[in-house]
């Protein structure tokens, strides 16, 4: 690749700014004018909506801004791109933050976009997936398959998360679609798209979702409508918080909800999804698997995503409750108590997702 010195990142083709990054690799960013004048923060705590330049932390993205981050693949996706550019006869690890970022191109999540583009990830209709499943577990297993690295990442190159996933367009609808990773169980499509009902009678929102092909767990885009993309950025970005350790307790996260949205609302939506993580043992609950949206000028808390029962940090909550990886109800209404939600409140909603789960056989953790 050529050398990059300097991105420009866009929104709906309305230039935000650009980014330079400085000889020890540490990013500035700087507003556009215009966007001063008609846009928004696009990441409130750490880039004010000013003029001048602003500067990234080293930590914990390298030098990036936790906003930009979130554009780039994690996990599978890194593995893709990785031995993607080792074929292609590039060294990853020689990339800097804007080249990686320009690889991304306008094919990232959210609604961030960034020049120059030079992402080859399509958005055309693909729906072999018992085809690409195939080709995700011999790359898995470091197996040689000619062409499957080229088509995976041609369909799910930016993806995030552990699991082998594309990106697919069905109908005009887009779709994100997980496969089996190597320790996973056999079933675990079908284990994640049950839980994902089971998460909508509890009354958490949720985009929509299906099983392909009996198998295959498939969510549909939430930062893709008929009208355009939006802007998400996670916890993780929003607070600059390392989603790879706990570095975040729901308390946090709640305070974050009621301070980013200003709605008792979108408060009471986020301590459901955490009462539903804790009762059926979701413990990989980290800091970027919680987002929030940018919508008509306000902000929300996202569909929720990834819920199903998975291990955390050392067994126990990623996310921590309180302070405890394991926690009791008077850990829960502590919490609760802390951005103003009443304990009667508070319990009515444990005893509601509480139900749903004994009724679904699907209460994995029972509280003291």
């Amino acid at each position: 690749m050529n050398n990059i010195s300097t991105i420009e990142i866009f929104m709906s083709d309305k230039r935000i700014g650009r980014m330079a990054i400085t000889p020890d690799e540490v990013c500035g960013f700087e507003y556009d004018s215009d966007w001063i004048k008609t846009g928004f923060s696009i990441s409130p705590f750490y880039m004010p909506l000013k003029s001048g330049l602003i500067m990234a932390k080293r930590d914990p993205f390298w030098g990036n801004f936790g906003v930009f981050d979130d554009s780039l693949p994690d996990g599978w996706g890194n593995l893709l791109l990785d031995r993607y550019l080792q074929e292609k006869g590039i060294d990853p690890y020689k990339l800097s933050i804007l080249e990686r970022l320009s690889l991304i191109g306008s094919t990232g999540r959210g609604a961030l976009e960034y020049r120059p583009d030079k992402s080859i990830i399509t958005n055309d209709e693909f729906i072999e997936f018992d085809r690409l499943a195939k080709e995700a577990e011999k790359i898995l297993e470091s197996k040689e398959s000619e062409g499957s690295v080229d088509l995976l990442y041609k369909y799910g190159g930016s993806s995030g998360g552990a699991r082998p996933k594309v990106f697919a367009r069905i109908d005009g609808r887009e779709w994100l679609v997980k496969f089996k990773a190597t320790n996973d169980p056999v079933n675990v499509g079908e284990i994640e798209y049950n839980y994902s009902l089971l998460a909508k009678e509890c009354g958490i929102r949720m985009a929509e979702t299906r099983l392909f092909n009996d198998r295959y767990f498939g969510v549909e885009r939430f930062d893709r409508t008929p009208h355009g993309k939006i802007h998400t950025i996670s916890a993780a970005g929003l607070l600059h918080a390392n989603y790879r350790i706990p570095s975040l307790d729901y308390s946090i996260l709640l305070k974050l909800t009621l301070n980013l949205t200003k709605d008792m609302e979108q408060v009471i939506s986020m301590f459901r999804l955490m009462i539903f993580n804790i009762l059926i043992s979701n413990r990989d609950d980290h800091a970027k698997n919680f987002s929030f949206q940018w919508i008509n000028g306000t902000w929300k808390l996202s569909p929720a995503y990834d819920l199903l029962p998975s291990s955390g940090f050392n067994g126990y909550h990623t996310t921590t409750i309180n302070g405890k990886g394991e926690p009791e109800l008077s850990d829960i209404i502590t919490v609760a108590s802390e951005v103003g939600i009443q304990r009667q409140n508070a319990i009515q909603i444990v005893q509601e997702v509480s139900n749903k789960c004994i009724e679904r056989k699907c209460l994995n953790y029972k509280l003291k």
